[in-house]
């Protein structure tokens, strides 16, 4: 009887006997609106469940599997489960696959570039 009493009080509009301040902008606005009767959802309105989504189970499931995944892969690559061995073929590899060294530049050869394009250079047009 309690409950029904308490919730018997949150049934009602609260906004229907409010006063609204006839300075306010939105006066004429939230006057009208409250005026207007206004078309509530019934029970047949909320939506069927998805039928095409995973079981709620799954999801643990998932959670689970993800996490022995990721303890295998911390114990594969522990340190002592593994060593570099062939290093110096890969690097050999590597250097093949780059391509021919290219030699640093000089210290001279960015002074010589810089000195180049101020000479190539126009200067704005004075105003």
């Amino acid at each position: 009887m309690a409950g029904s009493l308490l919730l018997g009080g949150c049934v009602g509009n609260p906004f229907k006997d409010a006063k609204v301040d006839p300075a306010s902008p939105v006066a004429a606005d939230v006057t009208r609106l409250t005026r207007q009767p206004g078309k509530f959802p019934t029970f047949a309105s909320i939506p069927k469940a998805p039928t095409d989504i995973r079981p709620l189970a799954q999801y643990g499931r998932d959670a689970y599997a993800v996490l022995a995944e990721g303890e295998a892969l911390t114990q594969a690559t522990a340190p002592g489960t593994w060593t570099l061995q062939g290093t110096d073929a890969f690097a050999e590899k590597a250097r093949r696959d780059a391509g021919p060294q290219i030699e640093p530049p000089k210290p001279g050869d960015a002074e010589a570039f810089a000195r180049e394009l101020r000479e190539r250079a126009t200067p704005p047009p004075r105003r």
